[in-house]
């Protein structure tokens, strides 16, 4: 197979990259060559996807598959049917767990769960994206698949307030400082590492049945935010200092916070994968977060330069401790 990954050396298209080499797939990588991430094997073709005069080598190609890693909005979209309609057999598009329905009406997502998050312009966004390709399927014959990671990691630490592409909470941990983690901890979650994710998703690349479907791909493990936590800070070698705080007292606080929080992590989410595994019956998530949080540490031990300490995170939960302090006077 002839494929292209527009983007293909980020936290998690990295692992799918490397997978899909492994496999023998002609990979080819479009993007503006700025990243120190090299995949061996991947193909490179430099220029940047917004901008058609520097696509001139790009459409010289004809590919089974195209991935786009990083549209975010319908403008995007358009753009990516214009250029590819007719020149790929299979569309996929990294759309968010995020999209489903918030609040929830039922705690286990499937494939059917309603899209609908009004809280956070990410997620409005990718669902008009994902609306613009079913149209576009449906109408043109645009052969989509849509894919919606949830919270997947390798690189970044995946946690909801100094975490991510931070070493922000990390840090505070080691130095004894407070973290926070929203509302009592208890609310489950599940942490995907991109290793996993990559399993599943590399079988979809070239499936025929999978034409005009959508899928999640997420590990099995379910876990409470105390437990990610603490596996986090068991694996930095030291108890952290916890402190609860609700989400809405967060946000009122911080707005900022209110996408990752609000729309996405206040509650309690199970993935049920069922359709993941039936068209792909390889794929089964293998890594526990326990062993995957120690690669992505020792990934940033490996070079300390990794390890961005958000001056500005820590000034906003210095900020949510101190007026959730003077209220519990």
């Amino acid at each position: 197979m002839k494929v292209l990954f527009i983007g293909g050396t980020g936290n998690i298209s990295s692992a799918s990259s490397r997978l899909a080499i492994e496999k023998g797939i002609d990979l080819y990588h479009l993007n503006r060559g700025n990243s120190e991430n090299r995949i061996v094997g991947a193909k490179k073709i430099l220029g940047d996807i917004t901008k058609r005069e520097q696509l001139s080598e790009l459409e010289k190609h004809d590919w089974d598959v195209v991935v786009n890693w990083i549209a975010f909005t319908p403008q995007d979209i358009e753009r990516d049917i214009l250029l590819f309609k007719g020149k790929t057999k299979q569309y996929i598009f990294i759309s968010s767990a995020s999209c489903y329905q918030t609040p929830l009406s039922y705690p286990i997502i499937t494939e059917s769960t309603p899209l609908c998050n009004t809280l956070w312009d990410y997620s409005e966004n990718k669902i008009k994206c994902e609306d613009r390709l079913q149209r576009a399927y449906r109408e043109e014959g645009f052969p989509i698949t849509i894919v919606r990671p949830s919270l997947t990691y390798d690189t970044v630490i995946p946690i909801a307030i100094g975490g991510f592409n931070e070493y922000t909470a990390a840090d505070r941990i080691l130095k004894g400082k407070e973290i926070i983690i929203h509302g009592d901890g208890t609310s489950l979650w599940t942490v995907t590492h991109s290793d996993d994710f990559a399993k599943g998703f590399v079988g979809l690349l070239g499936l025929t049945q999978a034409i005009g479907h959508a899928f999640h791909i997420t590990s099995d493990e379910i876990l409470s935010w105390n437990m990610i936590y603490k596996i986090l800070a068991d694996s930095l070698g030291i108890e952290a200092r916890v402190v609860h705080i609700a989400s809405d007292f967060i946000c009122s606080v911080e707005p900022s916070y209110t996408g990752t929080l609000l729309a996405d992590k206040a509650e309690s989410v199970i993935f049920d994968n069922t359709k993941i595994k039936t068209f792909v019956p390889e794929f089964r998530a293998t890594i526990p977060f326990a062993t995957g949080i120690k690669r992505t540490l020792q990934w940033l031990d490996e070079n300390p330069e990794r390890k961005f300490i958000n001056a500005e995170s820590n000034e906003k939960i210095d900020r949510i401790l101190k007026k959730y302090k003077s209220i519990k006077a």
